[in-house]
């Protein structure tokens, strides 16, 4: 027997090739290892431990499996001892039988005992090679390099048909296991060379995944060679991070009790080494929650933690328009109180007809329900506006200055603006393409819904006046005494078109974007330039260029002069009107800048990305402070909250997550959407958030609910998943492309009417 010191200390790494058995049951006790950071095993000196890799032991900063013997480990070492004591003793007694038999001569007496004794070590013999040869017999196994493809496949066959056959109420969080361990089966063949039974593997398996992991399943098949999983970003970031994948107590049992059963070594490696189970106890999380239920971590998540611990400041801005309009307070006061003045004198003459005997029964009370109303609107203002509450920092840009003509229609517009709530939802306005023959690619709406503009695939950009367009009627031809028409707004044959044409980029538009006041509007094209048009004059004034790629996405900032694009050069860039050239170059994604969005306080910067991770930029220092880690799929848009507390994302899942900026963690995800989620708005006093999708619906979230910690009850429960949208808002067959709440908070909406639906 080999004798095992006090603590023995093994990488992770060599712990998936390590079978441990025992002289006193062979079977195999490595199980226990699995999904734990420190798992305590009692061996003693009766055990065998046998490790099919080349380093026994290893020790390292990445030491995670410790070993101590227990009290039982310890007696059962003693009687150990004693038993090997006394078959010493037994063989010297033997011995010094035998000298006496030959010191008398007793030679036929001596050669029975001889023969005695020479039978009973070759019984004791072969009962040891038994046991010895079965154990052998399981270590070979895992050991010949000719069943290398046969233990994968074997293995995770059977691994996939045990979890579809499990109980309903576990499988959902039993197939999120799945996934992980077939990409890193996949790519450990590729990784020892079994290149076709790579692809045979890949091929078997991948319908099981293509609906939920349908973009990283075309990545993985551009993996041909060892050379590509280095080469490979994404494959190498696989390779180098762990997933982390939540599951309840019951369900991690069952887990176990199936790798214990089977002896997998193969799929026990890859668990141990790829996987990390978080284990809550109670009821197993529902199937909502599996888009927050498995997330991937590695060396970059460390990294992000780190960045995540910057101080950043979220608040608005000083002295900004909600701040005037409170100093301005009197003038919406005097407004109130003329209405409110109004409304009393004829309440005054109902009660007065009503004490003569009138019949005003019913009017006087319509006017106590409007008083009531207008009461409770006022207290749902004061509890919903949290830019009121939000704190005030100071810019760290230039910022322009507003015309005073401009600011006055803006705190017109915030007077009058409607406090929405989950009860109170929006009036929605909805603008659809058609005809566009699929040519539309983006689609932008001005903050006040007057300027629409649609990008197409012919490069070219189009802008409806939409109050125009309800003078025209049904015809549009030019007048001869119309002189205000230019060749953008003329049609080929001479006729008045419905829209004004810009012309000028070289590929198709693939966003725009409206300034704060409706006088400029930005386009950026796969010509890898982005333009900047007068709305006023038809006329381009500026070619930005400095990408090398196309260009995803444009943003004014909320002030107007700043904006930022985002770009297949894996970068995005600040920029100003009155410079040719980017004030800042933000990289550090690992994959395409899919789509930007503005701080409210436009002293940061969010970038989404196809590598599935938003970041948040300091646009003065061009430093990342924020690494948002979650999504499973493509970041497509992102929004802001008017305080500049949580920014929302929406991914080509349909999965949007709400994230507090102030410590980059997700609050929670919202779940509902059925295809890719394209545009999200926030509403002005930020107590609702607006989503459209490529499924042709608009939902609405209630966002104070979303941002409430979880009760108590609904933790124990296991069940945290406390979203609800409010509303579901369907179009007969139009993907939603954008939206945008107007400063009186109507929700505008557009998109493009599709055939194919």
């Amino acid at each position: 027997m080999e004798r095992i010191p006090s603590m023995v200390a093994l990488s992770r790494r060599n712990v998936q090739a390590a079978l441990i058995y025992s002289t006193r049951s062979p079977d195999l006790v490595s199980t226990d290892l699995v999904g734990s950071e420190s798992t305590n095993v009692h061996p003693c000196s009766g055990w065998k431990v046998y490790l099919c890799s080349k380093e026994v032991y290893h020790q390292s900063s990445s030491t995670a499996l410790f070993w101590h013997p227990t009290k039982e480990d310890q007696r059962h070492c003693k009687l150990s001892k004693r038993s090997i004591k006394k078959t010493e003793m037994e063989e010297e007694l033997d011995k010094a039988v035998f000298m006496y038999l030959k010191r008398k001569g007793f030679t036929q007496t001596e050669q029975i005992f001889q023969q005695e004794q020479q039978n009973k070590n070759n019984k004791n013999a072969a009962d040891a090679s038994v046991s010895d040869t079965d154990i052998t017999k399981q270590i070979l196994t895992f050991s010949q390099p000719e069943n290398i493809p046969a233990m994968y496949h074997d293995g995770y066959s059977k691994l996939r048909s045990w979890t579809y056959s499990s109980l309903d109420l576990y499988k959902h969080e039993l197939l999120r296991v799945l996934y992980p361990v077939f990409i890193h089966c996949f790519m450990d063949l590729i990784a020892k060379g079994h290149l076709q039974e790579a692809r045979a593997f890949f091929s078997s398996f991948r319908e099981d995944h293509e609906m939920m992991h349908s973009r990283d399943l075309k990545k993985l098949e551009g993996v041909l060679s060892p050379s590509h999983l280095e080469e490979m970003e994404f494959a190498h970031s696989l390779r180098q991070s762990k997933v982390n994948i939540k599951i309840c107590q019951y369900s991690y049992e069952l887990l176990l009790q199936y790798l214990h059963k089977t002896q997998s070594i193969t799929m026990l490696g890859i668990i141990n080494e790829h996987i990390n189970f978080q284990v809550s106890p109670g009821q197993p999380s529902s199937i909502s929650d599996d888009a927050e239920a498995f997330s991937l971590v590695g060396s970059g998540q460390d990294a992000a933690n780190l960045i995540n611990q910057k101080e950043i400041h979220w608040g608005l801005l000083e002295d900004s328009l909600e701040d005037r309009l409170d100093k301005a307070g009197g003038l919406l006061s005097d407004s109130e109180k003329t209405e409110a003045d109004a409304k009393e004198g004829e309440l005054d003459d109902n009660k007065k007809k009503s004490a003569e005997g009138g019949k005003q029964g019913g009017p006087l009370k319509k006017l106590k329900k409007d008083k009531v109303g207008g009461a409770a609107g006022k207290g749902a203002r004061g509890e919903g506006d949290k830019a009121a509450a939000a704190p005030r920092v100071k810019p760290e840009l230039t910022l322009p200055t507003i015309p005073t003509d401009v600011e006055s229609s803006i705190l017109e517009d915030l007077r009058n603006r409607v406090q929405l709530s989950n009860s109170t939802l929006p009036s929605v306005c909805f603008y659809t393409f058609i005809n566009t023959h699929n040519g539309l690619n983006c689609s932008s709406i001005s903050h006040d819904g007057s300027l629409v503009a649609g990008g197409f695939s012919d490069s070219s950009l189009k802008v409806w006046d939409v109050a125009k367009l309800g003078r025209m009627g049904s015809s549009i031809l030019q007048s001869e005494n119309d002189s205000g028409l230019n060749e953008n707004t003329l049609g080929s044959n001479g006729g008045k078109r419905a829209y004004t044409l810009y012309h000028g980029h070289s590929g198709p538009v693939y966003s725009a974007s409206f300034s704060p006041w409706g006088d400029f509007l930005l386009s950026s094209s796969s010509d890898s330039t982005i333009r900047l048009w007068s709305t006023k004059f038809n006329a381009n004034i500026v070619c930005y260029k400095g990408h090398n790629y196309p260009v995803w996405d444009v943003q004014f900032s909320p002030v107007g002069h700043y904006f930022a694009s985002a770009s297949h050069d894996r970068t995005a860039r600040v920029w100003s009107m009155d410079r040719v050239q980017p004030l800042r170059i933000l990289a550090g994604h690992l994959s395409d800048v899919d789509c930007v969005q503005w701080h409210v306080n436009c002293n940061y910067l969010a970038t989404g990305s196809s590598d599935k991770t938003i970041r948040m930029w300091d646009v003065s220092s061009g430093n990342c402070m924020r690494i948002f880690i979650g999504h499973r799929s493509s970041i497509l848009c992102l929004a802001m909250s008017p305080d500049g507390r949580y920014l929302a994302s929406g991914d080509e899942d349909g999965t949007i997550m709400m994230w507090d900026v102030s410590n980059g963690r997700c609050i929670t995800p919202l779940v509902g959407h059925t295809s890719c989620v394209w545009s999200l708005a926030f509403s002005c006093e930020g107590s609702l958030l607006a989503s459209g999708s490529a499924d042709s619906t608009v939902k609405l979230w209630d966002v104070n609910t979303s941002v409430k910690p979880p009760k108590s009850e609904e933790t124990k429960s296991g069940n945290t998943n406390r979203l609800r949208s409010l509303k579901t808002l369907p179009t007969k067959s139009t993907p939603v492309y954008s939206l945008r709440f107007s400063r009186r908070n109507l929700l505008f909406a557009a998109g493009a009417l599709s055939t194919n639906l």
